[in-house]
């Protein structure tokens, strides 16, 4: 059977709570699952196939990133799928020309002003921009399927810069958005992936 790793790096915990409803949907489906923080891995010599998550924060969380390069060489020939939590996403069309099967929860999508010319926050908040590291962390590894989740903002949880770029930037309000039917819904059609 294969051995499933949910792995995921957090800022304030709410990824966490997104990788263990990933886990319990998978285990209803009868696949054997484990969760664990990128921090707190051992080997990972007997997983066949891994999810790997992260928030969005200035891109892909770095400890995310710093895993995948560190891991590259033992995760290429593993089944790798990614899932992100942000605040906000704009549709850039840019982007749709990956050949990766991408979800992107509805409610976390928004326009751009001027398609052909994104402002700053759209630039910075743009699928292209949240899907380029991911991609290019660890080269040789493609991910199956790239979920992008709506999230929680907890300004408490926030270091000083991380709050100035939260608000400033990406304008994000307090409040938790993430769409427990939507990623349950992503989480059960894994099963026909990895």
């Amino acid at each position: 059977m294969n051995h499933i790793l949910i792995a995921y790096s957090t800022n304030g915990g709410s990824t966490g709570e997104v990788a263990e409803t990933i886990a319990d949907e998978l285990r209803q489906a009868g696949r054997q699952v484990e969760v664990c923080e990128l921090t707190k891995i051992g080997s990972l010599e007997s997983y066949e196939s891994m999810v790997i998550g992260a928030p969005m924060i200035f891109g892909w969380h770095a400890q995310a990133q710093r895993f995948m390069r560190r891991n590259r060489q033992l995760l290429v020939s593993k089944k790798i799928v990614y899932f992100a939590c942000a605040l906000r996403l704009t549709n850039d069309l840019k982007a749709k020309t990956s050949a990766i099967p991408m979800t992107i929860d509805p409610g976390l999508v928004s326009q751009p002003l001027k398609p052909e010319a994104l402002n700053l926050k759209e630039r910075f908040t743009s699928v292209g921009h949240y899907l380029s590291p991911m991609l290019t962390c660890a080269p040789g590894i493609t991910p199956l399927s790239v979920a992008f989740f709506n999230g929680k903002l907890d300004l408490r949880r926030l270091k000083w810069w991380q709050l100035l770029f939260v608000l400033g930037i990406v304008q994000g309000r307090p409040g938790d958005y993430r769409d427990w039917d939507f990623i349950r819904q992503w989480s059960r059609s894994l099963s026909q992936v990895i």
